[in-house]
């Protein structure tokens, strides 16, 4: 007699129903894995960011100043930084980077013939110059420096709510000239090509800005990625200049600029925002607290790096990280109240018509408007 065994399985109508929950699950889970890594991303730009105020304070700690935004050498008879190196060469020995600091702060002959501090910001022949380092990278911006480029950076320290004499503080190459009408307008922690201390932040370190995120121009026209010239030659004084603002700015891409907008890198590639860690020009390493998170930038004439508005930027959702005095970070969100667009600082010592954000970003405003 013969025996028939039952063979078990799947039938195909319970086999395809088994393949679409899946599909259903997979496509529920993708979302929160994705969510759940930018989450992580942030979570070490964070950390990115306390690490540059530990960096800061420690420096403050041993030299009992900040480090100098646009500080550096000028030694004579031999190629220098000419006085345009960034805060974040000063904070390497602070950060863990001793050995990216002692190739800098000594002569190499390295590829070429280099000083002590090393030559200017905009040459590429120099290994320092080139070189990336990470805790000035937030792992959320997919920028990468092209090879032989300069090194990028995800962050910047704050010179305050002016625009006029930013970009040099009213001091020459050979630092030796001072020009006090730039003083109206430098009113930040950090004064380009200025010592300043803990000491000149009047309104307390909890309630000032000291620095904040950036992003990486990656040549998109983005409007958190690259400043507009407002014009040859110009002056910019309004932040919202039309040349910035509604003219620069698709209306079917409220992201992106218009295909006629003047951009830097339109000029030279290498010059673009978050391409050069070691410069302290503003465009590269300085934030002003004028414009709200993640708006355009603009800047005065059609040449590199010069004064003008330059915002606060990130790739995390509704915001940006910002430093504060205290060494604290801080999570801005974009709609921070930003006060009043279109005046610009008139007289010494005016409160800062920038509402909250603008606030924040002077050390010695005495505004009563704090973080909570």
């Amino acid at each position: 007699m013969r025996m028939y065994v039952k063979r078990q399985g799947f039938t195909l109508v319970e086999l395809l129903v088994v393949i679409a929950i899946i599909g259903v699950l997979v496509g529920l889970l993708l979302p929160a894995v994705q969510a759940a890594r930018e989450a992580a991303r942030r979570m070490q730009c964070s950390n990115n960011v306390k690490q540059i105020g530990l960096g800061l304070h420690n420096y403050h700690a041993a030299y009992n100043q900040l480090p100098k935004q646009a500080g550096g050498s000028t030694p004579p008879g031999t190629r220098s930084n000419v006085n345009f190196l960034s805060f974040l060469v000063g904070i390497l020995p602070f950060v863990e980077q001793q050995s990216m600091w002692e190739q800098i702060s000594n002569p190499s002959t390295v590829n070429g013939n280099w000083p002590a501090m090393g030559p200017e910001t905009w040459n590429t022949g120099y290994d320092p110059w080139r070189t990336t380092i990470g805790t000035y990278r937030c792992p959320s911006d997919p920028y990468v420096s092209a090879p032989g480029q300069f090194g990028s950076n995800n962050y910047a320290c704050c010179i305050g709510d002016g625009i006029p004499w930013t970009d040099r503080g009213g001091v020459d190459d050979a630092n030796s000239t001072v020009n006090p009408a730039a003083d109206m307008h430098l009113r930040g922690m950090f004064k380009t090509r200025r010592v300043t201390g803990f000491r000149d932040t009047l309104d307390g370190l909890s309630n000032t800005i000291m620095g904040g995120e950036i992003v990486c121009d990656a040549g998109r026209r983005e409007i958190i990625a690259q400043p507009v010239f407002i014009d040859n030659g110009d002056n910019h004084f309004n932040p919202t200049h039309p040349k910035c603002t509604a003219n620069a700015i698709d209306p079917a891409r409220p992201q992106f600029y218009v295909a006629s907008a003047e951009l830097q890198y339109s000029k030279v590639d290498e010059w673009r925002k978050g391409h050069r860690w070691m410069c302290g020009l503003p465009m590269y390493t300085a934030i002003n607290t004028i414009r709200p998170p993640n708006k355009e930038s603009c800047m005065s004439h059609n040449s590199d790096g010069r004064e003008g508005t330059y915002t606060v930027s990130s790739r995390h959702q509704g915001g940006a990280h910002v430093l504060m005095g205290d060494g604290a970070v801080k999570f801005i969100t974009d709609s921070i109240e930003a006060g009043n667009q279109s005046v610009g600082i008139a007289v010494p010592g005016m409160a800062s018509p920038y509402g909250l954000w603008g606030a924040l970003g002077t050390a010695m405003g005495k505004e009563t408007q704090t973080l909570e």
